[in-house]
């Protein structure tokens, strides 16, 4: 007996799908679940068709840009079933971001119940290639008809699910990224922190310029200084500097709490590395890469997993890492991190929620 209000398609969206390349965020599966704010309450939703919207010109999200998502997984479990990752840090995660920008929080309980129930629905849409997962984006939107600079009073929640490829084609060949020395995306007292829609348009600038030269994304600096490292546009970033893995401190508000990025460090030191958190400048960075002493850099995201970093350009300048290889340690991340969420190797944290189908 479903939770929600169920309403059954007809047909199914899977005859649309080109599933010998999925490529990333193309197809969308059969269901969605949505769920409105209305009189100082969240309605129980519905799940329902994959459908159009019917929104009106005046909608205010469309002017003022109050809209906040998610990202997670669904992995194709190789014993039965599908298995979500750690799915209770962004029932959490999305209402910082609603915090952020004003938005009421939706409730945790009835977030992770919405997605079960959804992964279960759209289980045939779960690939079982390698790398191939379900993409998994709740958001929430303001949706009051009012033009008027304050925060909407009706709110609509949706959650919708897509099969979906490698982030990046060749999963393991590392990235060439531009150190962003002109744009800054966030500072502190800023929504950096936050998956607000506002906080991803502030980097497009200088990514597209960055893909432009040839780069796949742009590193950020801090932005009063241009000095100190935040993250990627799509990844937090670590480095391991003399054998010790670190990544940007969370302090300053203007880094994204990531799911992964938490379960690295994590993992790393359950693997027995050290692996910390500070405030590290792109001077030691540099300075890193040429005498040798750091030895590897590495992303980390829920949509590309672990991302190789082989080149870094700063300053006019190419910074080659680890000759354009993927060092031992990204290795060993991706290996057993993708090896816990697919369920192939034992999960010592309890990080899995598993659905049975």
């Amino acid at each position: 007996m479903s939770k929600f209000k169920f309403i059954p398609r007809n047909d199914t969206l899977k005859n649309s799908i080109n599933w010998s390349k999925l490529g990333f965020g193309r197809y969308f599966a059969d269901y969605m679940y949505i769920s409105h704010y209305k009189d100082g309450n969240w309605e129980e939703g519905e799940i329902l068709p994959y459908q159009a919207l019917s929104i009106e010109p005046a909608m205010m999200t469309l002017h003022y840009a109050q809209t906040i998502f998610e990202g997670l997984k669904a992995y194709k479990n190789p014993n039965g079933g599908a298995n979500l990752f750690r799915p209770e840090m962004n029932a959490k995660r999305i209402n910082h971001s609603a915090e952020m920008v004003v938005i009421p929080p939706f409730p945790e309980e009835r977030f992770l119940d919405a997605i079960k129930e959804l992964v279960y629905l759209n289980r045939e849409f779960i690939p079982s290639g390698e790398g191939e997962t379900m993409y998994i984006r709740p958001f929430i939107f303001g949706s009051s008809n009012i033009i008027g600079v304050h925060p909407s009073k009706e709110y609509t929640m949706i959650i919708i699910m897509s099969p979906v490829g490698p982030y990046y084609e060749d999963v393991l060949r590392p990235v060439k990224i531009k150190v962003s020395d002109k744009y800054v995306r966030a500072v502190r007292g800023g929504l950096g922190s936050s998956k607000a829609g506002a906080n991803y348009a502030a980097s497009l600038r200088a990514t597209a310029a960055a893909e432009k030269e040839g780069y796949s994304q742009v590193l950020w600096l801090d932005g009063v200084n241009l000095t100190f490292v935040d993250e990627v546009g799509s990844m937090n970033i670590m480095f391991v500097l003399d054998g010790e893995i670190i990544t940007p401190s969370l302090e300053s508000g203007t880094i994204l709490a990531g799911v992964t990025r938490d379960s690295v460090l994590k993992l790393a030191r359950h693997l027995g590395y050290k692996a910390s958190e500070k405030v590290i400048s792109i001077k030691e960075v540099i300075e890193g890469i040429e005498s040798g002493r750091l030895t590897e850099c590495f992303g980390t995201g829920t949509a590309a997993a672990i991302s190789p970093v082989g080149l870094l350009s700063y300053g006019g300048k190419d910074y080659t890492i680890n000759n354009f290889e993927i060092g031992p340690i990204s290795q060993q991340m991706y290996d057993t991190l993708l090896g816990i969420q697919y369920g192939k190797i034992e999960d010592p944290f309890g990080w899995i929620t598993h659905i049975d189908y």
